[in-house]
């Protein structure tokens, strides 16, 4: 067996990349092209594959790891926030959608019990698939990303419930309470374990493994944790993947979760191909040609009912519509775990032969599609809020209910000069907590319901609105705003944001927030005056530590950050310059910075004209702020003293060279 296997690893791979380099060259997804390999190879198709069982059991492990890795990127905290969402929207979607598929089917002459059973296949989404899409476009953590991964939980403990009462619908069941009550009972139990091991007994157990500096020790630890506690909820009749998911939740607690998640990262991704590749072979090319009005109709149902269904639940949780529809066809294919229900519904006569082999190609199909559909989900969201649709609809439908209408206004409000912050992620809290300390206004806008009236009780500026619409950031006072920073990780929400507060205010000074340096030079052109790349600015920290590490004076470090800071950044000004404030233009790599003297510096004690600055560094001196007053234009016999600011107008390259005049040499220094 393990040579048959062997040979059909071989073959799976050898095709896969073969299909692979022909889905990037049509620069299709690469999930696309393990499913075309699976179909290819499948029985269905060449029949080149022997061993089909053991490539769904390769499958499962995939699954498992991917929903691990999910859990370690996750926490138990940010679960915590969205147990709203799983709980209600995630019960929403189930019943909503098991009620609307009933009333479809039932009018097809479909009995009581297989109508409601089709509701059953029907409610599950794929969790490997749409997660999987999430991980590589990097939107797990938007709005639409976490609704998306609450309403999946809630599926996947769904399915032992629907695994239960499908024997009760075929009228060969007993009675299923006995069941769920245990059911519940061991869940709580696991929840309690997840809390008491991600607290006391993982951390202790990795500190051990990591004070040995094995790398296969810390490697197989990390398995067998991820395994262990799939295999026990599992055991108790949860599934396999959301054993995982919980895994990776307790690591995640710890300090040792990234070095867990670059471990598995390997081989994650060799697995995950597999169970795409299994998917690919249940699909009957057969079945397509002989009916393929039902198929491809039924395919179309599928989807249009379950985005539906989806974009209601998101309206009522509170979401925008933007956020609902992305969330919707998203969230609008059928699951892998609908396959093992449909086994139960075969056995137990809630499916024939026929039905089930239709059920499959139209599953199959949905998964096919779904690379597309969340790609053209913030296409069709930008659209359709376009639209003259009623405020009920953009907002959400239970938005003024819960008090997060749009009440805090910057114009009701009086608001001027401040600064407004899109988005409460981890950098918009930063920001947030900056501008605190500094004593500037700011106000904070954000598209989840539940952070929103969190932090409002919390006392914070904060409202419920998606800054993506040109009345939302109207509301926020944009017009009348100094400053934007956008910290959205959405690259086509933020795009959409720039262009239409540059409409609004053209001398608002807009920062934006972008993980590549690739993105960087379109968001110039749309009129961002500033754009901080997550990829740039990491490799700058790396450098930065790497050279402190090797005792490099600081004023050293500083002045090549620098430097290397206005090479790039200059770089990128020049891609997108034809879209900037004339001003900047002109100026070139000439920036306006605000420099602290420190007491004892070099330039504490002496007049601007002794110091000398503009023919030293090239700068001018536009403004000192002392206890809190700003002094302007200072003429060349003011005094500066320590704890003053200066503002001053200097080339970017040189300020380094300034900043160290400013401050005390500290030990190490030159």
């Amino acid at each position: 067996m393990e040579i048959k296997l062997l040979n059909d690893i071989v073959i799976i791979f050898a095709v896969a990349v073969v299909v692979l380099l022909l889905c990037h060259k049509l620069r299709l997804p690469t999930i696309i092209g393990f499913l075309f390999t699976g179909a290819l190879t499948g029985p269905h198709g060449f029949g080149l594959i022997a061993g089909i069982h053991e490539v769904e059991i390769l499958a499962e492990v995939g699954i498992v790891l991917l929903l691990f890795t999910i859990g370690i990127e996750f926490s138990i905290e940010e679960l915590l926030r969205i147990k709203r969402q799983v709980l209600v929207g995630g019960a929403l979607q189930v019943g909503l959608t098991i009620g609307a598929t009933y009333l479809f089917v039932s009018q097809l002459g479909l009995e009581s019990g297989p109508a409601i059973f089709a509701g059953f296949l029907v409610c599950l989404s794929s969790t490997a698939i749409v997660m999987r899409l999430y991980q590589e476009s990097a939107v797990i953590d938007t709005s639409h990303g976490r609704l998306s991964l609450a309403i999946l939980i809630f599926q996947d403990i769904a399915i032992v419930p629907l695994m239960l009462f499908a024997p009760i619908l075929a009228g060969t069941g007993g009675d299923p309470l006995p069941q769920l009550l245990e059911l519940g009972l061991k869940a709580i139990g696991v929840i309690l374990f997840v809390l008491v091991a991600s607290k006391w007994i993982v951390p202790h157990i990795f500190f051990y493994v990591a004070l040995a500096g094995s790398r296969e020790l810390f490697l197989i630890s990390t398995t067998v944790l991820c395994f262990a506690v799939a295999w026990l909820t599992a055991e108790i009749g949860l599934s396999l993947a959301l054993g995982a998911f919980l895994a990776g939740l307790i690591i995640s607690e710890s300090e040792y979760g990234h070095q867990a998640l670059d471990h598995i990262l390997p081989f994650r991704d060799v697995f995950t191909s597999f169970f795409f590749v299994s998917v690919g072979m249940l699909l009957d090319v057969h079945i397509l040609l002989e009916e393929p009005l039902l198929v491809f109709g039924g395919t179309f149902v599928v989807l249009l009912l379950k985005a539906l269904v989806i974009v209601f639940v998101a309206l009522a949780l509170g979401y925008p519509l933007h956020t609902a529809i992305i969330t919707g066809l998203g969230l609008a294919q059928v699951g892998e775990f609908a396959f093992v229900l449909s086994r139960v519904g075969l056995d137990s006569g809630l499916l024939d032969q026929g039905n089930y082999a239709i059920f499959l190609a139209i599953s199959v199909l949905t998964m096919v599609v779904t690379p597309f559909l969340i790609r053209m989900g913030s296409w069709v969201g930008r659209w359709v809020s376009r639209l003259p649709l009623p405020h009920v609809l953009k907002l959400g439908f239970f938005a003024g209910q819960l008090g997060l209408e749009r009440r805090v206004e910057g114009r009701q409000t009086g608001l001027r000069d401040h600064l407004i912050i899109a988005g409460y992620g981890v950098n918009g809290r930063n920001v947030e907590r900056a501008a605190k300390a500094a004593e500037i206004t700011y106000l904070v806008a954000e598209t989840n319901p539940d952070t929103v009236r969190r932090e409002r009780g919390n006392g914070e500026p904060i409202f419920y609105g998606d800054v993506s619409s040109e009345e939302v950031l109207g509301h926020a006072g944009a017009e009348f705003a100094r400053g934007l920073v956008i910290t959205i990780p959405d690259m086509a929400t933020v795009r959409k944001v720039v262009v239409h507060a540059r409409k609004i205010n053209p001398g608002l000074h807009i920062i934006a927030r972008t993980r590549f340096v690739s993105e960087v030079a379109l968001l110039y052109e749309l009129g961002a005056d500033e754009v901080i790349p997550e990829e740039f600015e990491t490799s700058v920290e790396i450098f930065t530590r790497v050279l402190r590490h090797f005792l490099v004076p600081r004023a050293e470090i500083e002045r090549f950050a620098s430097e290397v800071r206005a090479d790039g950044y200059g770089l990128f000004r020049q891609k997108g310059e034809g879209q900037l404030p004339a001003l900047q233009r002109q100026l070139g790599d000439v920036d306006i910075s605000t420099l602290g003297i420190d007491i004892g510096a070099e330039l504490d004690g002496g007049t601007l004209a002794e110091f000398d600055m503009r023919r030293q560094h090239g700068a001018t001196v536009l403004a000192v702020r002392r206890s809190g007053q700003m002094l302007t234009n200072p003429g060349g016999d003011f005094a500066l003293m320590g704890g003053d600011e200066i503002v001053v107008l200097c080339e970017a390259k040189r300020l380094s060279e300034l900043v160290v005049r400013c401050r005390v040499a500290v030990d190490g220094e030159k």
